[in-house]
């Protein structure tokens, strides 16, 4: 006669074994690699000044090539590679398009030579109601490292928010074109939508 103990043991074992194995579910507790397909990070610059009627807002996209999420260990981090960052702006001409281009790269904004990667770590992370999170980190851009504030919203699957921050105080001086009456705001927008892997992170 079976043992009816051991028989609900083996029962609950192999549920488990079963629910470990279905695809899409992320364990509890693991570092997620983030999708750097389906994941997005856009800049916003603003004009301003006297003429600024005459000059353009501009939308940057800034791709994420590598990066990690623990929402269980409160940690996200992620590199954006500077020369694959890329002016959109679909009311621009495209030969204006790629003089904004080069001057992003350039030397008097990104300077993505010297400067290739961007980096963002964070340092902690805090809940704000059910699907709210305020993410504190270190972010390095252009030589410098400066902690920035970040509000997101879990929705998805996905970690959506917006931070901004102060190009002087990562010592680009914001571009200015005709002695001053054009030129782009020192504070810009950051908006991302950023979505991990199923597959965990080894070290």
């Amino acid at each position: 006669m079976k043992n009816p103990r051991i028989s609900t043991c083996r029962r609950l074992a192999l549920l488990f074994v079963a629910f470990c194995a279905l695809p899409g579910l992320h364990l509890f507790g693991q570092e997620q690699s983030i999708d750097t397909v389906t994941s997005k990070l856009t800049v916003r610059a603003f004009k301003t000044g006297l003429f600024s009627g005459l000059a353009d807002n501009h939308e940057i996209e800034a791709p994420i090539i590598d990066g990690s999420i623990d929402e269980t260990a409160g940690h996200v981090k992620f590199t954006v590679e500077s020369k694959r960052m890329k002016v959109l702006d679909p009311q621009m001409k495209p030969a204006r398009r790629q003089e904004v281009q080069d001057r992003m790269l350039g030397p008097e904004v990104l300077d993505s030579t010297r400067f290739p990667q961007i980096t963002f770590e964070s340092t902690s992370v805090e809940r704000q109601g059910k699907d709210g999170l305020l993410v504190r980190g270190q972010l390095s851009l252009h030589g410098v490292s400066r902690p920035i504030l970040a509000k997101v919203r879990s929705e998805n699957g996905s970690y959506k928010g917006t931070c901004t921050l102060k190009q002087r105080e990562f010592g680009i001086e914001p571009i200015s074109i005709a002695c001053g009456t054009v030129k782009v705001k020192d504070e810009l927008q950051i908006e991302f939508d950023i979505r991990t892997t199923s597959q965990s992170v080894t070290h």
